[in-house]
């Protein structure tokens, strides 16, 4: 994360509170968007709504597990950027690969900061989802060049 920037304060549980966040990702580029908390039910529930670049919802949800604390978080959001929206059907694998790698490492930094450790469950492997992330985008280049180059049919020969 790149940057938080409080706007609003909120009530005093916290609903309202506005903030700007700017994410720097693995790409090269960066998201930034405002989140609202729009409902705050402590210990076990923060909701918010986000605006911007991106735009939906995001959920929090706590709940204990194994003697430490399960962190949920359920993100229904899309991108409002054009040129991400325009290449998501052949940059989808690296879009994804490239958010994964941002909410790993934002994971790590929240259980540093916690003093925690770190549970992924059923994390898929990094190089394992980048090599598959080259390929597809590797395949979508070429049924773009080809869809854009067109096939150049040569007349059988009689």
């Amino acid at each position: 994360m790149a940057r938080v920037e409080k706007l609003e304060p909120g009530a005093a549980d916290g609903t309202g509170k506005r903030l700007r966040v700017l994410f720097r990702t693995r790409l090269p580029y960066g998201v930034g968007f405002d989140v609202r908390m729009t409902r705050v039910r402590p210990p076990s529930e923060l909701e918010a709504q986000s605006t911007g670049e991106l735009e939906g919802t995001g959920r929090w949800t706590l709940s204990p597990a194994g003697g430490g604390t399960l962190v949920r978080y359920y993100w229904d959001v899309r991108t409002t950027r054009r040129w991400m929206n325009v290449l998501a059907p052949v940059a989808r694998p690296v879009f994804s690969w490239n958010h994964d790698e941002l909410m790993r490492e934002g994971g790590q930094s929240l259980a540093r900061r916690l003093g925690a450790d770190l549970a992924l469950p059923d994390a898929p492997s990094r190089q394992h989802g980048l090599v598959r992330a080259i390929r597809w985008v590797v395949a979508g280049a070429a049924l773009a060049a080809v869809a854009v180059l067109g096939w150049r049919r040569r007349p059988w020969p009689r």
